[in-house]
């Protein structure tokens, strides 16, 4: 019980995000596309952020890129609420955090971006499972989600320290 103060994040929220997961899993062509029309419907100017997106008048419906981008969203988000149960903070299988970081400092994110791709996420995750859809599933992916973001603007500001430390010491 401690523990789960501790990492703000309960065994019935992983079991939600674990279910929903699931049910997303089935028809992640048509959410990924979903979520990524909720990322520039919420910020239009986010377009550029994506280099898949970039040149294009509309999200092309057959983008690999979009897809795979959309898959490690959502597959981060859900991997990052289990691993806040079982290790008590924010673990990234496939790419490491130091990476997340540098590519989002690369790109100019910044904190609003979060926000709405968070908000893009809750509102796909809700399409994706209909009916089983709840306050508590919302609750669920908004905080391992928060992690998530916490974790890679961690990174990002960590860059930004080494970076300063770096060019201090070859400008002596």
């Amino acid at each position: 019980m401690e523990e789960e103060r501790k990492i703000g994040f309960s065994e019935e929220q992983e079991r939600l995000v674990k279910e929903s997961w699931e049910i997303m899993k089935e028809d992640i062509p048509h959410l990924s596309l979903y979520f990524f029309t909720q990322v520039l419907e919420i910020a239009p100017a986010a377009k550029g952020l994506f280099s898949f997106l970039k040149d294009e008048e509309e999200i092309p419906q057959d983008n690999p890129k979009l897809k795979a981008h959309a898959i490690k969203v959502f597959k981060m988000t859900c991997e990052a609420a289990i691993q806040l149960r079982e290790k008590g903070e924010i673990v990234v299988s496939g790419s490491t955090l130091k990476w997340l970081g540098s590519v989002h400092l690369q790109k100019g994110v910044i904190g609003p971006h979060f926000e709405v791709v968070k908000e893009a996420l809750i509102r796909t995750v809700e399409k994706g499972v209909g009916e089983k859809w709840s306050e508590e599933m919302k609750g669920a992916w908004s905080e391992a989600y928060d992690h998530l973001a916490a974790a890679i603007k961690a990174e990002m500001k960590q860059e930004i320290v080494d970076d300063e430390t770096n060019a201090e010491a070859t400008s002596v």
